[in-house]
């Protein structure tokens, strides 16, 4: 075989090859836009629902001392992005926000303090998690203007929200949860030839406090 010929067995194995990938990919891709579809269908729906029946909200608190009213979830929102991928346009991400606020009255006023770093960090990250609006206060001594703690001073109302994000390439989608079950965001993913209803009731069931085997 002469090297030009060897050279045209080598480009056409490197072409099929190619070919695989990209057939490959496409398909991944289509199964993961019906995925997303699916998912942006029922976000929506759900969201309808849930503004009606007000369901209640997780039990809340920034530590151990200060528990939160009894809260509930209101103002559903749902939204949806694309993006370009391969000259086609296809889901980015979905999102459903809610506002988590007092089952009764209108928020109130509070304060938690920490002075070891470790209260510290675990109050930091419930307030973000939470997107709890807030003010950090350095308390000092009155004398010697040490430092003796940190106090954050912050209202009762919360965020909670899922971003479902497409990966088309590893034909997935992949949930952020903020604020289902407590000042926390949990991260898990679902081939997407699973998503059906099925799995997404148990995403709703863990929205509003049911047991669910979403996670």
């Amino acid at each position: 075989m002469s090297f030009l010929n060897q050279l045209k067995s080598q480009a056409s194995a490197v072409q099929s090859a190619q070919n695989a990938q990209q057939n490959h990919s496409e398909a991944n891709t289509q199964l993961t836009e019906a995925a997303a579809k699916t998912t942006w269908l029922y976000m929506v729906d759900l969201a309808k629902q849930l503004n009606v029946i007000v369901p209640a909200g997780p039990q809340l608190g920034l530590d151990k001392r200060t528990p939160w009213p009894v809260m509930k979830l209101v103002d559903f929102r749902v939204d949806a992005r694309k993006k370009q991928l391969r000259d086609k346009e296809v889901y980015d991400y979905i999102a459903m926000g809610w506002r988590i606020v007092p089952r009764e009255g209108a928020p109130v006023a509070g304060s938690v303090s920490a002075n070891f770093p470790p209260d510290l960090q675990r109050i930091e990250t419930r307030l973000s998690a939470g997107a709890v609006k807030h003010e950090r206060i350095e308390v000092r001594h009155p004398e010697k203007n040490t430092l003796q703690a940190i106090r954050f001073d912050y209202s009762t109302e919360a965020r909670g929200g899922v971003t479902i994000t497409a990966h088309h390439d590893e034909a997935k989608l992949a949930f952020r949860l903020m604020s289902l079950q407590g000042f926390e965001v949990v991260n898990t993913s679902y081939p997407a030839a699973q998503i059906q209803s099925a799995v997404l009731d148990e995403l709703a069931k863990l929205l509003v406090g049911q047991a669910s085997r979403f996670v």
